[in-house]
């Protein structure tokens, strides 16, 4: 989902490409999102847990299919400790025997929906797909047909379904607002004629759309939210499809253990840690995010903000085994009517 691979951020100062002792090291590789800002959720948890543990966390963030896919591509050699993305790359990752079983300490606060049966991966963090307009605009478009208005040209872009989290997510709903996959792709085809192009990250938009150089582009609540503290000029909505209703679907983070990884003890630690009550009791404070845990409730004002701009809008569930087992052809058909 996200943007581009951009390399290691180690913490607690440790240079990139710095050696560090297998016993003191874990690994993870995440979608962006958690680790913005300063200071952010991620980095925050991290420090406190190399301060509790003496285990250093080494961080390599990118897309949320990036992230899988190196993952797929180290599997001979497994770098990763710990996986953080979104779905349906966290599914994808679980089915093609990327991770290895684990159940964390606490996981029975954890909804049983958002456990794997199999025990591959857990939420970590709820989040929402949203859209986001510049203010200039004065009231956000109401509708997806909105959305094809001759004034957004070269002013709109979306990431690309099936490489981006966000952006697959994006075609996600458009289907669902459309209530087919042929209408769906009928409405991405007619708006190819505004879309700037395909973009492998979602985070970078933001900034785009702060300075007006796009109107309008996808992304998601957490980071979104998150992000309008440096981005004044952004705000969120959500457009109606043909039946007038405003809806959106969960798109948590997810986390799993890898399989083969080289500090899997240290990575089962930091699993456990992350989802503690102490760190996702600041999910909310540090990331926008919403905590997981059902014994855990925020009260800070941005959870109050959180449930104020979701006022009206529906939260719908997809089928995110049927998304996976689609998403190739949905993604290749989507090349096809947009020429991406």
């Amino acid at each position: 989902m996200k943007r581009l691979l951009i390399g290691a951020v180690f913490s607690l100062g440790m240079a990139l490409g710095s050696p560090a002792f297998a016993e003191d090291v874990v690994t993870l590789y995440a979608a962006d999102g958690l680790h913005d800002g300063k200071p952010n959720w991620a980095q925050t948890q991290f420090d406190e847990f190399t301060k509790q543990t003496g285990v250093k966390v080494q961080y390599v963030e990118a897309g949320s299919g990036g992230v899988v896919e190196r993952v797929s591509k180290e599997s001979t050699n497994p770098q990763a400790d710990v996986l953080v993305t979104l779905p349906p790359f966290i599914m994808k990752a679980a089915a093609d025997g990327l991770l290895q079983a684990y159940t964390p300490a606490g996981a029975d606060q954890i909804d049983a929906a958002q456990r794997d049966k199999g025990g591959m991966y857990v939420a970590l963090c709820y989040n929402y797909m949203n859209f986001i307009y510049n203010s200039s605009l004065g009231e956000p478009p109401k509708t997806f047909e909105d959305l094809l208005d001759p004034k957004f040209k070269s002013k709109l872009q979306y990431s690309t379904p099936g490489q981006a989290g966000d952006g697959t997510a994006v075609m996600i709903q458009v289907i669902h607002a459309y209530g087919s996959k042929e209408k769906g792709f009928e409405f991405f085809k007619k708006l190819q004629a505004n879309n700037v192009g395909p973009s492998a990250s979602t985070g970078k938009l933001t900034a785009l759309v702060n300075k007006g150089e796009l109107f309008v582009a996808n992304g998601d609540l957490q980071m979104n939210v998150n992000q309008i503290k440096t981005n004044p000029n952004v705000r969120i909505f959500w457009p109606a499809g043909p039946d007038g209703k405003r809806s959106t679907f969960a798109l948590p983070y997810y986390v799993g253990l890898v399989k083969g990884a080289p500090h899997a003890d240290a990575g089962k630690k930091l699993i456990d840690f992350l989802l503690s009550k102490d760190a996702q009791s600041t999910l909310t404070s540090l990331a926008n995010g919403l905590p997981v845990r059902k014994d855990v409730t925020p009260t800070d004002e941005n959870y109050a903000q959180f449930h104020k701009l979701m006022e009206g809008v529906t939260v719908w569930a997809p089928d995110w085994n049927k998304v996976l087992a689609e998403l190739k052809d949905d993604a290749a058909k989507w090349r096809e009517v947009t020429g991406n």
